[in-house]
């Protein structure tokens, strides 16, 4: 059952969705979320669809001044490292949606990951998150 307090996020994601410029999406089950690789042909367009959805930017030099819960996501996640990206939603509140913005270090592909921390595959809202990306398990 899906608990309407999730809409705002879920309609943040369906315009991330609508606007985002890359191939379609998967599901990382490593870190829970769905995730799209993308070249850099695509980069500026994606980013500013990223920032649109999630605009509240953490970097390697800036997570410090996260909060905690966002300081573990990112450590769970393996760390920030120079380039790498973590953003969140202004509204920021427990669980976290989270988006991480992961160059390769090829200088050609981007992973950019959408989800929401502290939840499990099953849990309300992600079978809506799955819909909204066309993803399957």
């Amino acid at each position: 059952m899906f608990d309407s307090s999730w809409q705002p996020l879920m309609d943040r994601f369906t315009q991330l969705k609508s606007t985002w410029p890359a191939r379609a999406w998967s599901w990382d089950s490593r870190l829970v979320c769905v995730t799209s690789s993308f070249s850099v042909e695509f980069e500026s367009k994606a980013r500013v669809a990223a920032l649109e959805a999630l605009p509240l930017e953490f970097t390697s030099a800036t997570l410090s001044r996260a909060s905690s819960e966002l300081r573990r996501l990112a450590e769970r996640a393996g760390g920030l490292r120079m380039g790498q990206l973590l953003l969140t939603t202004r509204e920021v509140k427990s669980p976290v949606a989270f988006g991480l913005w992961w160059p390769w270090g090829d200088g050609m592909t981007t992973s950019f990951r959408v989800g929401i921390d502290a939840l499990d595959w099953d849990d309300d809202p992600y079978p809506r998150v799955r819909e909204i990306f066309d993803v399957t398990l």
